[in-house]
C-alpha cells in the first residue's frame, strides 16, 4: 500500500498562486492537533509479525493524514468554500476539464486550483492563464497529494467566502483514494479510451467517489468501447455514485457537470445561510433578554 511504500516528502516544492516563488514545503510545519484516537479501522491482525508492523504504520500514517484533513476541512467550511478532489489516471482529461470549466464560469464563481504532480508547473500555468489563482504542489517522488501538502498550499491561495476549490491530484488510479484531502466531494475521471475494466482493475478509486465523470465522450464514434459495460463497472464498486458524460470540446459537452457543480455550491451556500440566520437569531434572543 502506498502509504508505507517508502514515496515521501523529500523533492516536494509547491509554488505561490501566482508563480511569483517556490519554496520545498517541509520548510515549516503548521500546528495542527494529532489525535491519538483516530485510526481506519484495523481492530485486529493476525499474521507475521512484519505483516502487524505494516498495518500498523499504515494506520499511523493514515490518522496523522486525518488530523491534517480536518484541520482543512474545518478551515474550508468556515468560509462556505466547496472542495472538490479530482482524481484519475494519466492523461484522463482532469486539466483540460478545469480549464474548460473555468472558462465556463467565466469569473462569476470564485475559484481557486491546487495542482499536483510529480514535476513541472505546467498544468498550473494552464490554469493561471484562465485568471485563476493556482498553486502548483510538486511531489518529486511522491506519487499523491497528503492533507499536510494542501494545508500548506491553502495558505498560498486567496480563498473568497463561497467559492470553489479544485484540487486536481496526481494522475495515479490506486495511492491518491487512500489520502483525504479535507475535501467535500471526490470526483473521479475515466476516459472512454481507458476501456471499460478499470473500476474492476482498480476499485478504491471509484469505491471512495461521489461522482464519475466519462470524459473524451466526443471519440465514442471512433472507438470500440461499451459505454453501458463501464457504467454497469462503476456501478459494481460504487452504486451510488453519480456518473455523467463529459466532452471538454464542444458547446454543451460540460452542462451536466457544470448543473452538478452548481447545485453543490448552492446547497453549502444555503446550509451556511441557514447556520448564520441561526446564530443571528440566538444572539438577538439572548440580547432581547438582557434586564
Amino acid at each position: 500500500m502506498c502509504v508505507s511504500c517508502g514515496c515521501g516528502p523529500d523533492q516536494v516544492v509547491i509554488s505561490g498562486a501566482h508563480s511569483e516563488h517556490r519554496h520545498p514545503a517541509h520548510d515549516h510545519d503548521h500546528p495542527h492537533d494529532h489525535p491519538n484516537d483516530h485510526g481506519h479501522g484495523h481492530d485486529h491482525h493476525h499474521g507475521t509479525p512484519a505483516e502487524a508492523r505494516m498495518v500498523e504504520i499504515e494506520r499511523g500514517i493514515l490518522a496523522k493524514n486525518d488530523a491534517y484533513a480536518a484541520r482543512n476541512r474545518t478551515r474550508l467550511n468556515a468560509g462556505g468554500i466547496v472542495s472538490l478532489n479530482l482524481l484519475a489516471g494519466p492523461g484522463a482529461g482532469k486539466t483540460t476539464l478545469l480549464v474548460e470549466t473555468l472558462r465556463a464560469l467565466g469569473g462569476r464563481v470564485p475559484a481557486a486550483v491546487i495542482e499536483g504532480d510529480q514535476q513541472t508547473a505546467n498544468d498550473a500555468e494552464r490554469i493561471r492563464a484562465t485568471g485563476t489563482p493556482a498553486v502548483q504542489i510538486n511531489t518529486g517522488k511522491g506519487c499523491h497529494l497528503d492533507a499536510h501538502l494542501v494545508g500548506h498550499a491553502l495558505d498560498e491561495l486567496p480563498l473568497p467566502p463561497g467559492g470553489v476549490l479544485f484540487i486536481e491530484n496526481v494522475g495515479n488510479l490506486v495511492c491518491p483514494a487512500a489520502f483525504d484531502l479535507g475535501e467535500d466531494m471526490r470526483v473521479t475521471l475515466l476516459s472512454v479510451t481507458e476501456g471499460e475494466d478499470k473500476p474492476l482493475k482498480y476499485p478504491d478509486i471509484f469505491e471512495t467517489a461521489d461522482l464519475v465523470l466519462l470524459t473524451k465522450t466526443d471519440l465514442l464514434p471512433y472507438l470500440d468501447v461499451d459505454v453501458d459495460a463501464i457504467e454497469r463497472n462503476i456501478a459494481r464498486i460504487n452504486p451510488v455514485a453519480s456518473i455523467l458524460h463529459v466532452c471538454a470540446k464542444g458547446p454543451n459537452g460540460l452542462a451536466g457537470w457544470l448543473d452538478w457543480l452548481g447545485e453543490v455550491r448552492r446547497r453549502r451556500l444555503d446550509r451556511l445561510a441557514a447556520d448564520s440566520e441561526s446564530r443571528a437569531q440566538a444572539l438577538r434572543a439572548a440580547a432581547e433578554a438582557l434586564p
